[in-house]
């Protein structure tokens, strides 16, 4: 055949497809026989199909069985049709109007083959367009929202640098999770990775391109190729597929926009790359026939033998994806054996009732065996596709031994075998039933039950009375005791004793039950029901037939269950045989769905064969997985996630996943060794954009941080040094100086040193007089009235009392001695501080940094060094002891040698502190607003608050504040948002929906993955679903298109499962707060919240 030939029949070949599809989209018919048969009644004629199809809708819809089981034409052999989804928009073709909506469909048929006639693009094809179009508009305006967006890339380019061997992810630029799958999954088959790095393009390309879509291959190619080397040796964490996705879009011409099917595209995909591997190999393969590298990895064959009133039928037909059905099927095995036989075993319609059937054989597996799971149904009644949750099982080892042609008499013998074993195993299940559901009623009960509960009501002590008469005569009206006339001991029967007493009833009282005020049983009322009259003999007669009966039915009931437990253990090892386990396929890779029919995300587990664990794929995420989340994700039946596509790959072709190895030197080749000399430019190139990128950043933030030191705010001193000196004064006569507190363990040499005598720093005079007025003012007043009142930081006013404390010392030894006191003073009560258990509000790590450092067990050192800080400030020189004290300290600091204490640690410790400040003014400002309903304001106080608190207690669990206090108000502000965007998109109201759908996508999207990420929080987790179950519910509800239509938009960012922490909004910027007003305030918050009864979950 020559090369014209070829592409006129593969042009014709897709025509008829076309037809198929537009019929399938019109009608809303599925079954392919049933569409083929239409076409060919009608000679290709799309009105007369579409007549043919309505009178077969009005009536029962029976089939002719001679077409029915006539396989497609021989030359339409590349694959099973598996085109989209039924659409929403199904024209109703049972009503009245029939003839005027056959004229209106025959004519929109018509413009739609004149359009395939003019431009050589499909329907199908189309709708890909309008999918691919909305993704790069949708990318394209992101490009110009600010980072507040979910999918927009963090700021800091380390945050986007790839971590050494991990698999690069792709970003979602808009709806495009499904590429993300597909192409994820396509380029761990290394054998098909190898293909597209290498691949040529024809020499006389610009000859070959017959109409539109031919011209876009090899482009798309090009930036195939260009992806694939990015996600090789990219520094980046995540690429940009934009452009292979913009050459796609360019392909097709739309402008609908609509979630794209996996299995579709994934069909469309290898059609494109099989085109354009074919234009390659026809070129170097001339006057022969040409290989394909894309059909033998991914197309099979199988062999559809058919019986017809006992006439036989064979063809040959080829397969790309297998469609299956999920419906009614537990386990993958299932739906293949439903594939494999179609048809009924003894046709109903043939007068003879000579056997009909149709059965599908392997001939030959493609190296990749890819199955869609028909996981969507149209709903006829609704109008609209509804997607199947039911669970399906599916091994990571699948034997297809059973479905190859070559096996096909021993798979028969073993079908009917399993055949016999079920109908088998279905009577031994029903007389099971019968044991365990026994009675003829509405309720049923076990049979060894029903017996065990007569053994025990026969069992039962015999009562005299029946129960009515009990009541009556034991509670009479008006509280008095009837007189009733005692029965007669032949009344009695022989159960009642002879001995009772036989006391008129006249003078016997009967107990009186008081239900509100006794709440046990009379003792004399039996406790169960009980035979009124039975003999010895009866009694011992019924309890043996009983126990024997017992014994029977539960020896009948194991055996049953023994029996039905060996019967399935049969027919699960009917192809457990060597000989059936030669044709192994292990899985490689799954692409799940979440979400409804109409709206989800897509994402990928990929099994890594070299490090023998699965990966998850879900856009620019790539994190380590397990087969225990594959299973919990991609089963179904837990909530709306499952399976959609399997990959499954010959087990006994390694070459498929085998790693390149140099042909020189032998050596593995991995990341750049891998590419071809034009990508290996190309990877560098991006590589040293990134890196300058990163550089400009570092550059920027080296540049930020110096102006924040240059502007370091300088503190008043004047009022604090007044207050100090008079509060000296007052210390020293009010309160003795108590017995030495141990001090600091083991001294450094520094603290030993006698200290220099000169002061190399004097006070300013003014600044001296400021304090002798400021003193002046505030004499007469109490210590704390007077600390108070300076508003000096508690760190001030401990040390000023310290020194009043130790000014008899200083008067008798001097300053060197009084300093020694003194700071042993201070670290006394800041460890009596530290050691108190004190509640939130009263948290003495805001209001002195010692006590942090001693929870949080930092080095002595680093400790020492800040109390000498602390006591070498230079506001306590207002006063000659303050003054000299102060001199004495600074003289301490100076003997320090660099060796004795880490200045890094030191500021390191000192940071972690400033650090812990600010989360608590983040918590603080959160819960102030949170209280005042400020929802929106106050989210971003407390996601950072919440993550800084995460960060500091990695380091210890002193460090920050309580992580379950904080999570919980940052999970309530989501979940009020939700409330309130949801209530807003209720309204219907256009600036409401918009303002709605505004707080989701800037607010409550961009955080949910900060709940997913730990998955050990279980309130996050239900918080998150409760979330997306409040939209989801909206798609079962009747509303207008344009809400439909952003719903649908929405949806899919909502339910991304992803956990990569996105960028959002900046953190807020803090005011200065002085000690004091921090410690107040923070206070205040902690307090009010126990005023407050908390929303918990």
């Amino acid at each position: 055949m020559t090369v014209e030939q070829n592409v006129l029949q593969q042009h014709s070949q897709k025509h008829q497809q076309t037809l198929l599809n537009q019929l399938r989209e019109v009608t809303g018919t599925t079954d392919v026989q049933l569409l083929q048969q239409a076409l060919q009644v009608s000679n290709g004629d799309l009105a007369e199909a579409v007549a043919f199809l309505t009178e077969k809708n009005a009536k029962v819809p029976q089939q002719d069985e001679a077409t029915y089981y006539q396989t497609a034409q021989i030359g339409n052999d590349r694959y099973i049709s598996v085109g989209s989804q039924a659409d929403t928009n199904v024209i109703d073709l049972t009503g009245d109007d029939k003839d005027d909506l056959q004229r209106a469909i025959a004519l929109s048929l018509e413009e739609s083959n004149r359009a395939f006639r003019e431009t050589g693009i499909t329907d199908e094809e189309q709708a890909i367009s309008r999918v691919l179009e909305a993704s790069i508009a949708e990318n394209k305006a992101s490009l110009k929202r600010t980072h507040t967006e979910a999918w927009s890339d963090s700021p800091n380019p380390h945050d986007r640098k790839r971590q050494e061997n991990c698999p690069v992810g792709l970003k979602n630029v808009g709806n495009t999770c499904w590429f993300s799958a597909v192409i994820q999954s396509l380029f761990n088959l290394l054998e098909f990775q190898r293909l597209v790095l290498h691949y040529a393009p024809p020499a006389c390309a610009q000859d070959l391109p017959r109409n539109q879509k031919e011209h876009s291959n090899l482009p798309f190619m090009r930036e195939l190729r260009h992806l694939f080397s990015l996600m090789v040796g990219s520094k980046r964490k995540y690429v940009d597929p934009s452009r292979a996705v913009e050459i796609l879009k360019d392909a097709f011409k739309s402008t609908d926009s609509q979630q794209q099917d996996v299995s579709e595209f994934t069909h469309k995909l290898l059609d494109w790359l099989e085109d354009a591997f074919q234009m390659k190999a026809e070129e170097e393969r001339e006057g022969e026939k040409p290989k394909n590298p894309m059909v033998e990895l991914f197309y099979g064959r199988f062999q559809a033998v058919g019986v017809l009133e006992g006439k036989k039928f064979e063809n040959t037909e080829m397969f790309g994806q297998y469609p299956l059905q999920v419906n009614g099927f537990k386990d993958l095995h299932e739906c293949l054996e439903a594939a494999m036989i179609e048809g009924e075993i003894e046709s109903l319609h043939s007068e003879n009732s000579a056997k009909s059937g149709q059965e599908h054989w392997f001939t030959e597996l493609p190296p990749v065996l890819t199955f869609e799971l028909s996981r969507f149904e149209f709903n006829q009644a609704l109008g609209r596709p509804e997607k199947i949750h039911n669970k399906l099982e599916f091994p990571s080892m699948l034997y297809m031994d059973r479905y190859m042609d070559k096996n096909r008499d021993i798979t028969r013998i073993k079908r009917e075998e399993i055949r016999r074993l079920k109908e088998h195993l279905t009577v031994l299940q029903q007389r099971l039933e019968r044991y365990l559901s026994y009675g003829s009623g509405p309720k049923r009960f076990p049979l060894a039950d029903v017996l065990q509960y007569a053994m025990e009501f026969a069992s039962s002590k015999p009562v005299c009375t029946s129960p009515v008469e009990d009541i009556d005569t034991a509670a009479p009206p008006g509280g008095t005791t009837a007189s009733q006339p005692a029965p007669s001991s032949a009344e009695q029967g022989p159960s009642c004793s002879p001995e009772s007493p036989t006391t008129p009833p006249s003078q016997q009282r009967a107990p009186i039950h008081k239900p509100f005020t006794q709440s046990r049983i009379p003792p004399d009322l039996p406790m169960h029901p009980a035979p009124r009259h039975i003999t010895e003999e009866e009694l011992r007669v019924l309890e043996g037939c009983l126990h024997r009966w017992r014994s029977e039915v539960e020896n009948d009931t194991r055996d049953l269950q023994g029996s039905i437990t060996r019967l399935h253990r049969t027919i699960e090892l009917m192809y457990s045989d060597k000989s059936m386990m030669q044709v192994p396929y292990r899985l490689h890779a799954v692409l799940v769905h979440e979400g409804q029919a109409n709206a989800g995300h897509y994402w990928a587990y990929i099994y890594n064969p070299h490090h023998r664990r699965w990966m998850k794929y879900n856009d620019i995420s790539v994190t380590k997985s397990s087969w225990e989340e594959l299973v919990r994700d991609s089963f179904g039946g837990y909530r709306n996630a499952s399976a959609y596509c399997l990959m499954y790959i010959n087990d006994k072709k390694p070459f498929l996943i085998e790693e390149e190895f140099d042909k020189e030197t032998g050596q593995m080749l991995s990341g750049f060794d891998k590419l071809p000399p034009d990508l290996k430019e190309y990877v560098k190139e991006d590589n040293q954009l990134f890196e300058k990128e990163m550089e400009e950043w570092d550059a920027q933030q080296i540049r930020k941080a110096q102006q924040d030191k240059l502007a370091a705010m300088a503190a008043a001193a004047a009022a604090a040094s007044a207050a100090a000196a008079a509060v000296t004064q007052q210390a020293a006569s009010q309160e003795p100086s108590p017995p030495e507190p141990t001090a600091l363990p083991q001294d450094p040499e520094y603290m030993e040193q006698p200290s220099p005598t000169d002061d190399s720093k004097h006070l300013q005079e003014d600044t001296e007089r400021a304090i002798s007025r400021a003193a002046a003012e505030h004499e007469g007043m109490s210590t704390e009235a007077l600390l108070s009142a300076a508003m000096l930081t508690p760190t001030m006013q401990g040390i000023i009392m310290a020194i009043g404390k130790a000014r008899s010392v200083y008067d008798r030894c001097g300053p060197e001695a009084a300093f020694f006191k003194a700071i042993k003073l201070e670290y006394a009560r800041l460890l009596r501080f530290a050691q108190e258990d004190t509640a939130p509000e009263n948290d003495y790590r805001l209001q002195h940094i010692i006590v942090y450092f001693i929870q949080n067990q930092a080095p002595k050192k680093i400790m020492e060094r800040t109390l000498l800080k602390q006591f070498a400030d230079r506001n306590l020189g207002f006063d000659e002891r303050c003054k000299n004290i102060m001199k004495v300290a600074r003289a301490k600091l100076e003997l320090i040698k660099p060796d004795e204490v880490n200045m890094e640690e030191y500021e390191m410790w000192h940071q972690d502190y400033r650090n812990f400040r600010e989360t608590t003014i983040y918590l603080m400002i959160g819960l102030e607003l949170f209280q005042k309903r400020s929802y929106v304001e106050a989210l971003m106080y407390l996601i950072y608050s919440y993550q800084y608190n995460k960060e500091l207690l990695s380091k210890g669990p002193y460090r920050g504040h309580d992580d379950e206090l904080i999570a919980h108000y940052r999970r309530e502000c989501l979940l009020k948002l939700n409330e309130h965007a949801a209530a807003l998109f209720e309204s219907g109201d256009d600036q409401e929906v918009i303002s709605g759908l505004s707080i989701m996508n800037e607010l409550v999207v961009p955080c949910i993955p900060l709940l997913l990420v730990d998955e050990m929080e279980e309130k996050d987790m239900v918080a998150v679903e409760d979330m997306r179950n409040r939209w989801c519910s909206y798609l079962g509800q009747e509303m207008e298109s344009r809400l439909q239509e952003k719903l649908t938009d929405f949806l899919p960012k909502l339910l991304d499962c992803s956990t990569e922490i996105r960028s959002f909004r900046e953190p807020p910027k803090l005011p200065s707060y002085s000690t004091l007003e921090l410690c107040e305030r923070f206070s205040r918050a902690m307090a009010s919240l126990s005023r407050i009864p908390a929303d918990g979950r």
